[in-house]
């Protein structure tokens, strides 16, 4: 028996990169995955590979069961379309993985402004949204988990005189990042109550080579030795959702650190490791 045996879950993002391994994970641990993105079949995204349908076929391959529901994230209807369409399909959402993002790495004195409002309706209002959503399934059982998709970014460049004065434009997506991690705290503190819901949220220790990273040139290729392998964070994620929730709800933490700490790796380095992580993931 899997670790998500019986479990229904979302995950958001899924059509590539960690949202798919997270997806297949989770299929291949028992769970019936919803699987969400704008993406539904190869080659209609402009310049990512990687389709809602390739995630599920993977999936049911290897005897896995998986349904890809077509949504954008940042509109509040398609959000409750999506948790709809969810229940239609398996019944209850016991797993809700936020793993959609989005970021143009732009300079914030030329940012376009209904760009900035689109990113933070992905990553910051999606989450909320889509979380009241599935809150409706989990508090009456007592049980359930949200994981949150964090980065890095949102530890920010601390307080000046600043030496590098590189601009890279991650102003946007950092801020989002950092607010969705207070997001999580809160959450997890107003759902404690219930004693059996986890609300956490884990970031990559190490820069995950994924089409994205790629295509933003943070990572060289697939291959490169800075990176840590997606699977990293779906195991991480994996564990999130399945572990007690006295032992995980509020937690904001790191990939490896998160692996390490409970015996699922046995070596572990980056951020939240050999680097300090945020502010969030120390409280």
């Amino acid at each position: 028996m899997g670790k998500l045996t019986g479990k229904v879950a979302i995950v958001t993002g899924a059509s590539r990169g960690i949202g798919q391994q997270i997806a297949e994970l989770f299929a291949s641990e028992g769970a019936k995955v919803v699987c969400a993105a704008r993406t539904l079949n190869e080659g209609e995204h402009k310049m990512l590979e990687g389709s809602l349908s390739r995630t599920v076929d993977l999936i049911k391959a290897k005897g896995g069961e998986a349904t890809a529901v077509t949504a954008d994230v940042s509109v509040e209807s398609e959000c409750q379309a999506l948790v709809e369409s969810a229940r239609a399909a398996y019944g209850t959402i016991d797993i809700l993985v936020n793993n959609a993002a989005l970021n143009y790495y732009l300079p914030t004195d030329t940012y376009p402004t209904n760009r900035w409002v689109r990113c933070f309706a992905i990553n910051v209002h999606a989450p909320f949204i889509l979380s009241k959503a599935v809150l409706t399934d989990m508090i009456p059982r007592r049980s359930g988990a949200i994981v949150n998709i964090s980065s890095g970014a949102a530890i920010g460049p601390g307080r000046g005189p600043y030496e590098d004065k590189t601009v890279r434009g991650g102003v946007m997506y950092g801020a989002s990042k950092a607010a969705l991690e207070r997001f999580t705290q809160g959450l997890a503190q107003e759902v404690a109550q219930y004693d059996g819901i986890t609300v956490a949220a884990v970031s990559p220790s190490q820069v995950v080579p994924t089409p994205g990273t790629i295509h933003h040139k943070l990572v060289t290729g697939i291959d490169d030795p800075k990176g840590e392998p997606p699977m990293l964070m779906a195991r991480a994620a994996l564990l999130l959702a399945s572990e007690a929730p006295v032992k995980v709800n509020g937690r904001v933490t790191y990939s490896q650190q998160i692996l390490k700490e409970f015996g699922w790796i046995d070596e572990a380095k980056g951020r939240g490791v050999t680097i300090r992580g945020s502010g969030y993931s120390l409280i």
